[in-house]
């Protein structure tokens, strides 16, 4: 224990200044770290500034919440997306027009075929022929574009084909 002490009282100075020197770096640390702390705490004030929330996980937990929220809603507009899309392709929205005259002895283009067909090309086509005795009308079952169970005329044939061809995209004429 005497050596100890000998050893202290002899190098009393030494330690002192090692001592003093460790302070010192330990202060100017401290004064580093709290200016670091004050941008940290003048940064957070400005995030922050306009949300009552003044917690950073307070803010994380309500992104996540709204997050959940905003992927529930997605999902349902997904559904609703294939819903009007299904519903689209059984609608009716591929048509096909065609006038014809038949008989020679009746003038002008009074009869007609049209094609009426969904997204799969299903349908039908209605017929009418115009006589002087009267009107006739005919449907027929489409699927696919073709009629499988009875045989189609020439004019129907010209419908279906008309209403199966890309619709034609008309440009404005900005002279």
């Amino acid at each position: 224990m005497l050596t100890i002490e000998n050893f202290i009282q002899n190098n009393l100075f030494v330690i002192t200044s090692i001592f003093s020197g460790l302070f010192l770096i330990s202060l100017f640390w401290l004064i580093f770290l709290q200016i670091q702390l004050a941008k940290i705490k003048k940064k957070a004030k400005t995030f922050f500034a306009e949300s009552s929330i003044k917690n950073i996980e307070e803010l994380i937990i309500g992104h996540s919440k709204n997050l959940k929220i905003l992927d529930k809603d997605i999902q349902e507009l997904y559904t609703i997306s294939n819903q009007i899309n299904n519903l689209a392709f059984r609608g009716f929205h591929k048509f096909g027009l065609i006038r014809f005259n038949p008989f020679k002895d009746v003038g002008g283009d009074q009869s007609f075929s049209l094609a009426l067909l969904n997204g799969k090309n299903d349908g039908i086509v209605l017929s009418s022929l115009f006589t002087r005795e009267g009107t006739r009308i005919y449907s027929k079952t489409i699927i696919s574009g073709l009629s499988e169970k009875y045989p189609l005329t020439d004019e129907e044939k010209e419908a279906i084909k008309k209403a199966l061809l890309p619709p034609k995209i008309k440009k404005n004429d900005k002279s």
